[in-house]
Protein backbone atom coordinates (compact mmCIF):
# COMPACT_ATOMS: atom_id res chain seq x y z
CA UNK A 1 0.00 0.00 0.00
CA UNK A 2 1.24 3.79 -0.80
CA UNK A 3 -0.03 6.86 0.43
CA UNK A 4 -1.90 7.76 -3.22
CA UNK A 5 -3.44 4.50 -2.82
CA UNK A 6 -5.55 5.60 0.53
CA UNK A 7 -8.90 7.46 -0.09
CA UNK A 8 -9.29 10.57 2.14
CA UNK A 9 -12.41 10.67 3.59
CA UNK A 10 -11.53 13.08 6.48
CA UNK A 11 -12.79 17.03 6.78
CA UNK A 12 -9.52 17.60 7.74
CA UNK A 13 -6.90 18.58 5.13
CA UNK A 14 -4.89 14.91 3.89
CA UNK A 15 -1.78 13.90 5.45
CA UNK A 16 0.57 14.19 2.75
CA UNK A 17 4.38 12.76 4.44
CA UNK A 18 4.12 9.90 6.12
CA UNK A 19 5.03 12.39 9.49
CA UNK A 20 1.33 14.14 8.60
CA UNK A 21 0.17 10.30 8.44
CA UNK A 22 1.65 9.35 11.71
CA UNK A 23 0.21 13.06 13.43
CA UNK A 24 -3.17 12.47 11.87
CA UNK A 25 -3.59 8.49 13.07
CA UNK A 26 -2.44 9.13 16.81
CA UNK A 27 -5.26 11.60 17.27
CA UNK A 28 -7.84 9.87 15.46
CA UNK A 29 -10.75 7.29 16.88
CA UNK A 30 -9.36 4.05 16.04
CA UNK A 31 -11.68 1.78 13.88
CA UNK A 32 -11.77 -0.21 10.77
CA UNK A 33 -11.28 2.62 8.30
CA UNK A 34 -7.62 4.03 10.68
CA UNK A 35 -6.80 0.29 11.03
CA UNK A 36 -6.06 0.29 6.93
CA UNK A 37 -3.74 3.14 7.05
CA UNK A 38 -1.28 1.43 9.67
CA UNK A 39 1.00 0.31 7.16
CA UNK A 40 2.08 3.32 5.97
CA UNK A 41 3.79 3.90 9.57
CA UNK A 42 7.21 2.80 8.09
CA UNK A 43 9.95 3.86 10.18
CA UNK A 44 12.49 4.15 7.80
CA UNK A 45 10.08 6.75 6.32
CA UNK A 46 9.59 8.36 9.20
CA UNK A 47 11.42 11.62 11.34
CA UNK A 48 12.05 10.68 15.05
CA UNK A 49 9.31 12.86 16.08
CA UNK A 50 7.03 10.83 13.63
CA UNK A 51 7.94 7.39 15.19
CA UNK A 52 6.98 8.67 18.33
CA UNK A 53 3.46 9.55 16.55
CA UNK A 54 3.06 6.43 15.09
CA UNK A 55 3.79 4.61 18.72
CA UNK A 56 0.68 6.37 19.94
CA UNK A 57 -0.89 5.64 16.74
CA UNK A 58 -0.17 1.95 17.02
CA UNK A 59 -1.18 2.13 20.90
CA UNK A 60 -4.39 3.14 20.71
CA UNK A 61 -5.18 0.78 17.37
CA UNK A 62 -4.36 -2.01 20.21
CA UNK A 63 -6.76 -0.71 22.56
CA UNK A 64 -9.63 -0.70 19.80
CA UNK A 65 -8.47 -3.96 19.23
CA UNK A 66 -9.11 -5.01 22.85
CA UNK A 67 -11.69 -3.91 23.42
CA UNK A 68 -13.22 -6.05 20.27
CA UNK A 69 -11.43 -9.05 21.83
CA UNK A 70 -13.23 -8.12 25.42
CA UNK A 71 -16.32 -7.82 23.68
CA UNK A 72 -15.73 -11.56 21.61
CA UNK A 73 -14.50 -13.19 25.45
CA UNK A 74 -18.10 -11.63 26.96
CA UNK A 75 -20.15 -13.05 24.44
CA UNK A 76 -18.16 -16.86 24.78
CA UNK A 77 -18.59 -16.13 28.61
CA UNK A 78 -22.47 -15.57 28.46
CA UNK A 79 -22.88 -18.30 26.00
CA UNK A 80 -20.07 -21.24 26.22
CA UNK A 81 -19.11 -23.60 23.68
CA UNK A 82 -21.20 -26.44 23.89
CA UNK A 83 -18.84 -29.02 25.26
CA UNK A 84 -21.05 -32.05 24.10
CA UNK A 85 -21.82 -31.87 20.32
CA UNK A 86 -21.08 -35.21 19.46
CA UNK A 87 -22.73 -36.63 23.04
CA UNK A 88 -27.05 -36.47 23.32
CA UNK A 89 -28.98 -36.11 26.27
CA UNK A 90 -25.65 -35.51 28.92
CA UNK A 91 -26.24 -35.73 32.49
CA UNK A 92 -27.55 -32.88 34.46
CA UNK A 93 -23.96 -32.56 35.91
CA UNK A 94 -22.26 -32.30 33.14
CA UNK A 95 -24.51 -29.59 31.17
CA UNK A 96 -23.02 -27.57 34.63
CA UNK A 97 -19.55 -27.99 33.32
CA UNK A 98 -18.36 -25.01 31.41
CA UNK A 99 -14.92 -25.70 29.12
CA UNK A 100 -15.00 -21.91 27.74
CA UNK A 101 -11.75 -21.14 29.53
CA UNK A 102 -9.60 -24.54 28.12
CA UNK A 103 -11.40 -22.93 24.69
CA UNK A 104 -9.67 -19.47 25.26
CA UNK A 105 -6.59 -20.98 26.86
CA UNK A 106 -5.87 -23.26 23.74
CA UNK A 107 -7.30 -20.45 21.20
CA UNK A 108 -4.67 -18.48 22.17
CA UNK A 109 -1.92 -19.90 23.92
CA UNK A 110 -2.45 -19.26 27.30
CA UNK A 111 -2.26 -20.40 30.50
CA UNK A 112 -5.89 -21.71 32.30
CA UNK A 113 -5.19 -18.91 34.65
CA UNK A 114 -4.51 -16.30 32.37
CA UNK A 115 -7.44 -17.51 30.23
CA UNK A 116 -9.74 -17.35 33.14
CA UNK A 117 -8.21 -13.62 34.16
CA UNK A 118 -9.12 -12.74 30.75
CA UNK A 119 -12.95 -13.71 30.64
CA UNK A 120 -13.66 -12.36 34.15
CA UNK A 121 -12.26 -9.12 33.32
CA UNK A 122 -14.22 -9.28 29.83
CA UNK A 123 -17.44 -10.23 31.66
CA UNK A 124 -16.96 -7.41 33.98
CA UNK A 125 -16.14 -5.16 31.69
CA UNK A 126 -19.04 -5.75 29.09
CA UNK A 127 -21.59 -5.64 31.88
CA UNK A 128 -20.51 -3.29 34.85
CA UNK A 129 -17.91 -1.05 33.10
CA UNK A 130 -19.73 0.41 29.66
CA UNK A 131 -17.61 3.56 29.86
CA UNK A 132 -14.24 2.44 30.68
CA UNK A 133 -14.70 -0.30 27.71
CA UNK A 134 -15.28 3.01 25.76
CA UNK A 135 -12.47 4.52 26.77
CA UNK A 136 -10.39 1.32 25.85
CA UNK A 137 -12.45 0.74 21.94
CA UNK A 138 -11.53 4.40 21.43
CA UNK A 139 -7.89 4.22 22.48
CA UNK A 140 -7.70 6.27 25.09
CA UNK A 141 -6.80 3.76 27.91
CA UNK A 142 -4.71 0.69 27.98
CA UNK A 143 -5.72 -2.58 28.18
CA UNK A 144 -4.44 -3.01 31.78
CA UNK A 145 -6.05 0.19 33.32
CA UNK A 146 -9.35 -1.61 32.49
CA UNK A 147 -7.77 -4.63 34.08
CA UNK A 148 -6.68 -2.95 37.02
CA UNK A 149 -10.33 -1.01 37.46
CA UNK A 150 -12.01 -4.95 37.52
CA UNK A 151 -8.97 -6.36 40.03
CA UNK A 152 -9.37 -2.91 42.50
CA UNK A 153 -13.17 -3.43 42.35
CA UNK A 154 -13.61 -7.06 42.72
CA UNK A 155 -14.91 -6.73 45.70
CA UNK A 156 -17.17 -4.36 46.02
CA UNK A 157 -20.99 -4.31 45.15
CA UNK A 158 -21.73 -3.21 41.56
CA UNK A 159 -23.36 0.11 42.38
CA UNK A 160 -20.17 0.74 44.35
CA UNK A 161 -17.55 -0.49 41.71
CA UNK A 162 -19.67 1.56 39.41
CA UNK A 163 -19.22 4.81 41.93
CA UNK A 164 -15.45 4.12 41.63
CA UNK A 165 -15.01 4.22 38.31
CA UNK A 166 -16.94 7.63 38.04
CA UNK A 167 -14.51 8.61 40.45
CA UNK A 168 -11.55 7.76 38.24
CA UNK A 169 -13.18 8.05 34.81
CA UNK A 170 -12.02 11.36 33.64
CA UNK A 171 -8.27 11.00 34.60
CA UNK A 172 -7.58 7.34 33.15
CA UNK A 173 -6.89 8.91 29.77
CA UNK A 174 -3.59 11.20 31.08
CA UNK A 175 -2.66 8.89 33.54
CA UNK A 176 0.00 5.67 33.73
CA UNK A 177 -1.22 2.23 34.61
CA UNK A 178 0.29 2.55 38.33
CA UNK A 179 -0.96 6.12 38.82
CA UNK A 180 -4.42 4.50 37.50
CA UNK A 181 -4.36 1.63 40.56
CA UNK A 182 -3.58 4.09 42.92
CA UNK A 183 -6.20 6.54 42.46
CA UNK A 184 -8.41 3.53 42.04
CA UNK A 185 -7.37 2.45 45.76
CA UNK A 186 -8.25 5.87 46.99
CA UNK A 187 -11.43 6.07 45.07
CA UNK A 188 -12.26 2.87 47.01
CA UNK A 189 -11.74 4.09 50.32
CA UNK A 190 -13.68 7.00 49.12
CA UNK A 191 -16.28 5.26 47.73
CA UNK A 192 -16.70 2.74 50.95
CA UNK A 193 -14.51 3.94 53.61
CA UNK A 194 -17.06 1.72 56.18
CA UNK A 195 -16.15 -1.44 53.75
CA UNK A 196 -12.63 -0.81 52.96
CA UNK A 197 -12.06 -1.23 57.14
CA UNK A 198 -14.31 -4.36 57.48
CA UNK A 199 -12.21 -5.45 54.61
CA UNK A 200 -8.62 -4.18 55.66
CA UNK A 201 -9.47 -5.94 58.97
CA UNK A 202 -9.67 -9.13 57.60
CA UNK A 203 -7.16 -9.14 55.32
CA UNK A 204 -5.09 -7.80 58.31
CA UNK A 205 -6.32 -11.33 60.27
CA UNK A 206 -4.77 -13.03 57.19
CA UNK A 207 -0.95 -12.23 58.17
CA UNK A 208 1.85 -13.99 57.40
CA UNK A 209 5.46 -15.05 56.06
CA UNK A 210 6.32 -17.08 53.26
CA UNK A 211 9.40 -19.23 52.48
CA UNK A 212 9.95 -19.85 48.83
CA UNK A 213 13.30 -20.85 47.05
CA UNK A 214 14.82 -19.60 44.42
CA UNK A 215 17.70 -20.04 41.86
CA UNK A 216 21.99 -19.97 42.50
CA UNK A 217 21.16 -21.16 46.58
CA UNK A 218 18.85 -18.01 47.09
CA UNK A 219 15.55 -17.62 48.55
CA UNK A 220 12.56 -15.53 49.11
CA UNK A 221 11.48 -14.26 52.72
CA UNK A 222 8.38 -12.41 52.28
CA UNK A 223 5.64 -11.13 55.01
CA UNK A 224 2.07 -10.01 54.18
CA UNK A 225 0.83 -7.61 56.99
CA UNK A 226 -0.83 -3.82 57.42
CA UNK A 227 0.45 -1.53 54.90
CA UNK A 228 1.12 1.09 57.96
CA UNK A 229 3.53 -1.75 59.96
CA UNK A 230 5.84 -2.57 56.44
CA UNK A 231 6.83 0.83 56.07
CA UNK A 232 7.97 1.46 59.82
CA UNK A 233 9.94 -1.90 59.00
CA UNK A 234 11.49 -0.80 55.51
CA UNK A 235 11.87 2.31 57.36
CA UNK A 236 14.11 0.58 59.71
CA UNK A 237 15.55 -1.30 57.30
CA UNK A 238 16.90 1.83 55.77
CA UNK A 239 17.50 3.67 59.14
CA UNK A 240 19.78 0.29 59.77
CA UNK A 241 21.66 0.32 56.64
CA UNK A 242 23.26 4.02 56.84
CA UNK A 243 24.75 2.42 60.22
CA UNK A 244 26.08 -0.60 58.52
CA UNK A 245 28.03 1.97 55.79
CA UNK A 246 31.43 1.34 56.55
CA UNK A 247 34.58 3.36 54.63
CA UNK A 248 35.47 2.01 51.45
CA UNK A 249 32.31 -0.26 51.68
CA UNK A 250 32.11 -2.67 48.54
CA UNK A 251 28.00 -3.24 49.20
CA UNK A 252 26.09 -1.59 47.14
CA UNK A 253 21.95 0.09 48.86
CA UNK A 254 20.38 -3.05 48.37
CA UNK A 255 23.09 -5.39 49.35
CA UNK A 256 23.35 -3.35 52.66
CA UNK A 257 19.40 -3.33 53.21
CA UNK A 258 19.11 -7.61 52.52
CA UNK A 259 22.30 -7.15 55.69
CA UNK A 260 20.42 -4.59 57.53
CA UNK A 261 16.85 -6.63 57.76
CA UNK A 262 18.79 -9.77 58.14
CA UNK A 263 21.00 -8.45 61.35
CA UNK A 264 17.88 -6.74 62.51
CA UNK A 265 15.89 -10.19 62.66
CA UNK A 266 18.80 -12.63 63.36
CA UNK A 267 22.11 -10.99 64.65
CA UNK A 268 20.82 -7.72 66.51
CA UNK A 269 24.56 -6.73 65.74
CA UNK A 270 26.03 -4.76 63.45
CA UNK A 271 27.78 -6.76 60.58
CA UNK A 272 30.65 -5.04 58.60
CA UNK A 273 31.55 -7.36 55.86
CA UNK A 274 27.36 -8.25 55.11
CA UNK A 275 28.01 -11.47 56.76
CA UNK A 276 29.22 -11.89 60.17
CA UNK A 277 28.55 -9.86 63.57
CA UNK A 278 31.09 -8.39 65.19
CA UNK A 279 29.98 -6.10 67.69
CA UNK A 280 26.45 -4.23 69.64
CA UNK A 281 24.28 -2.42 67.50
CA UNK A 282 25.07 1.09 67.84
CA UNK A 283 22.18 3.68 68.45
CA UNK A 284 20.62 4.47 64.77
CA UNK A 285 18.73 7.40 63.45
CA UNK A 286 14.95 6.99 64.10
CA UNK A 287 13.25 5.65 61.51
CA UNK A 288 10.45 7.88 60.21
CA UNK A 289 7.23 7.10 58.26
CA UNK A 290 5.10 9.83 56.42
CA UNK A 291 1.64 9.75 56.63
CA UNK A 292 -0.77 12.63 55.31
CA UNK A 293 -3.80 13.03 56.24
CA UNK A 294 -7.14 15.70 56.37
CA UNK A 295 -7.21 17.56 59.70
CA UNK A 296 -11.18 16.01 59.81
CA UNK A 297 -9.72 12.40 59.32
CA UNK A 298 -7.19 12.56 62.02
CA UNK A 299 -9.50 14.14 64.22
CA UNK A 300 -12.68 11.65 63.90
CA UNK A 301 -14.90 13.43 61.89
CA UNK A 302 -14.67 12.40 58.28
CA UNK A 303 -12.59 8.98 56.95
CA UNK A 304 -10.93 10.57 54.07
CA UNK A 305 -8.54 8.16 53.02
CA UNK A 306 -5.22 9.43 53.89
CA UNK A 307 -1.62 8.83 52.13
CA UNK A 308 1.24 6.91 53.12
CA UNK A 309 4.31 7.69 51.61
CA UNK A 310 5.83 4.46 49.28
CA UNK A 311 2.64 2.74 49.79
CA UNK A 312 -0.11 4.56 48.51
CA UNK A 313 -3.65 5.33 50.04
CA UNK A 314 -4.70 4.10 53.61
CA UNK A 315 -8.07 3.89 55.31
CA UNK A 316 -8.88 6.51 57.50
CA UNK A 317 -8.60 3.95 60.72
CA UNK A 318 -5.35 3.14 59.44
CA UNK A 319 -4.15 6.79 59.56
CA UNK A 320 -5.48 7.77 62.99
CA UNK A 321 -3.53 4.36 64.32
CA UNK A 322 -0.42 5.73 62.71
CA UNK A 323 -1.08 8.87 63.79
CA UNK A 324 -1.71 8.48 67.22
CA UNK A 325 1.34 6.16 68.15
CA UNK A 326 3.82 7.49 70.86
CA UNK A 327 6.41 10.01 69.66
CA UNK A 328 4.64 10.66 66.37
CA UNK A 329 5.46 14.34 65.15
CA UNK A 330 2.34 16.50 63.34
CA UNK A 331 3.50 19.11 61.08
CA UNK A 332 0.94 21.12 59.51
CA UNK A 333 0.40 21.44 55.98
CA UNK A 334 -1.73 24.18 54.17
CA UNK A 335 -3.87 22.28 51.15
CA UNK A 336 -5.34 24.63 48.01
CA UNK A 337 -9.09 25.01 48.43
CA UNK A 338 -9.74 24.50 44.88
CA UNK A 339 -6.58 22.34 43.55
CA UNK A 340 -6.16 20.05 46.76
CA UNK A 341 -2.19 20.92 46.14
CA UNK A 342 -0.34 21.69 48.79
CA UNK A 343 0.84 25.41 49.14
CA UNK A 344 3.34 26.98 51.64
CA UNK A 345 6.12 29.86 51.51
CA UNK A 346 10.09 29.60 52.45
CA UNK A 347 12.74 31.60 52.54
CA UNK A 348 14.71 32.11 49.35
CA UNK A 349 18.30 30.74 50.14
CA UNK A 350 20.10 28.31 47.50
CA UNK A 351 19.72 25.40 49.33
CA UNK A 352 15.97 24.75 50.32
CA UNK A 353 15.67 24.17 54.03
CA UNK A 354 14.89 21.14 55.76
CA UNK A 355 11.01 22.09 56.34
CA UNK A 356 11.00 23.05 52.40
CA UNK A 357 12.36 19.94 51.45
CA UNK A 358 9.69 17.97 53.63
CA UNK A 359 7.16 20.29 51.96
CA UNK A 360 8.22 19.73 47.82
CA UNK A 361 8.88 15.89 48.71
CA UNK A 362 5.48 15.87 50.55
CA UNK A 363 3.47 17.81 47.55
CA UNK A 364 5.54 15.60 44.81
CA UNK A 365 6.40 12.30 46.28
CA UNK A 366 8.00 11.05 42.88
CA UNK A 367 9.91 12.19 40.75
CA UNK A 368 8.47 14.34 38.30
CA UNK A 369 9.38 12.84 35.17
CA UNK A 370 6.07 11.67 33.69
CA UNK A 371 7.26 7.83 33.56
CA UNK A 372 9.90 7.82 36.83
CA UNK A 373 8.48 6.43 40.11
CA UNK A 374 11.78 6.99 41.99
CA UNK A 375 10.24 8.21 45.90
CA UNK A 376 11.13 12.12 45.56
CA UNK A 377 13.45 11.63 49.05
CA UNK A 378 15.90 10.37 47.03
CA UNK A 379 15.86 12.92 44.45
CA UNK A 380 17.44 16.03 43.83
CA UNK A 381 15.40 19.42 44.32
CA UNK A 382 15.73 21.05 40.91
CA UNK A 383 15.56 25.12 40.02
CA UNK A 384 13.35 25.47 37.03
CA UNK A 385 14.67 29.08 36.84
CA UNK A 386 18.09 28.78 37.59
CA UNK A 387 19.33 30.27 40.77
CA UNK A 388 22.44 31.94 39.32
CA UNK A 389 22.78 34.80 37.37
CA UNK A 390 21.56 35.90 34.83
CA UNK A 391 17.93 34.16 35.72
CA UNK A 392 18.15 34.08 39.84
CA UNK A 393 15.32 31.99 39.96
CA UNK A 394 14.14 31.68 43.67
CA UNK A 395 14.26 28.65 46.11
CA UNK A 396 10.48 28.55 46.43
CA UNK A 397 8.45 25.53 46.11
CA UNK A 398 6.92 27.03 42.77
CA UNK A 399 10.98 26.80 41.59
CA UNK A 400 11.58 23.46 42.75
CA UNK A 401 10.82 20.07 41.86
CA UNK A 402 12.10 16.53 42.71
CA UNK A 403 14.12 14.97 39.80
CA UNK A 404 16.09 11.42 40.24
CA UNK A 405 19.82 12.16 38.51
CA UNK A 406 18.23 10.29 34.99
CA UNK A 407 16.39 12.64 35.04
CA UNK A 408 18.05 15.69 36.08
CA UNK A 409 20.76 15.06 33.71
CA UNK A 410 18.38 14.52 31.16
CA UNK A 411 16.74 17.78 31.83
CA UNK A 412 20.12 19.36 31.25
CA UNK A 413 21.96 17.55 28.36
CA UNK A 414 19.00 16.10 26.53
CA UNK A 415 17.27 18.96 24.88
CA UNK A 416 14.24 18.20 27.08
CA UNK A 417 12.31 21.12 28.33
CA UNK A 418 10.32 21.17 31.82
CA UNK A 419 7.68 24.09 32.98
CA UNK A 420 5.46 23.85 36.57
CA UNK A 421 2.02 25.57 36.52
CA UNK A 422 1.64 27.09 39.82
CA UNK A 423 -1.96 26.55 39.56
CA UNK A 424 -2.24 23.78 38.97
CA UNK A 425 0.86 22.00 39.98
CA UNK A 426 1.21 20.06 36.99
CA UNK A 427 4.86 19.42 35.67
CA UNK A 428 4.59 19.57 31.73
CA UNK A 429 7.98 17.78 29.95
CA UNK A 430 8.47 19.12 26.11
CA UNK A 431 10.44 15.97 24.89
CA UNK A 432 13.28 17.46 21.21
CA UNK A 433 10.48 15.91 19.29
CA UNK A 434 7.74 18.31 20.67
CA UNK A 435 6.07 15.59 22.01
CA UNK A 436 4.69 17.60 25.32
CA UNK A 437 3.79 15.01 28.60
CA UNK A 438 2.40 16.04 31.76
CA UNK A 439 3.30 14.36 35.53
CA UNK A 440 0.03 13.42 37.61
CA UNK A 441 -0.78 16.27 40.59
CA UNK A 442 -1.05 14.45 44.59
CA UNK A 443 -4.73 15.64 45.29
CA UNK A 444 -5.04 15.75 48.90
CA UNK A 445 -8.47 17.00 49.73
CA UNK A 446 -9.83 13.01 48.27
Amino acid sequence: MTITDVPITSPLSAPETPDEWATWLSAATPGPDTSVLLPLLDPDRLSPAGRIDALKALERHAGWIDAQQVRLLASLDAEPVDPFPDFPQPTPDERRWDFTCEQVACALRLSNTTAATRLGTARALAAHFAPTLGLLERGDVHYMQTHALVEVTSNLDTPTAQHVEALVLDKMPHQSVSATRKALHRAVLKADPDGAEIRHQSARANRHVSLRPDLDGMSWWSIHLPAEQAAQIQASVDAHASVLKRDNDPRNLNQRRADAAFDLLVNHSVQSDGTNPTSPTPSRSAPIVQITVPYDTLIGTADHPADLKGHGPLTAGQARALASRPNSIWRRLLIHPTTGTLIKTDPTTYRPTADLTRHITTRDPLCTFPSCRMPSHRCDLDHLIPFGPPQHGPTTPDNLIPLCRRHHLLKHRAGWRVKREPDTGKVRWTAPTGHVYATEVADYRT
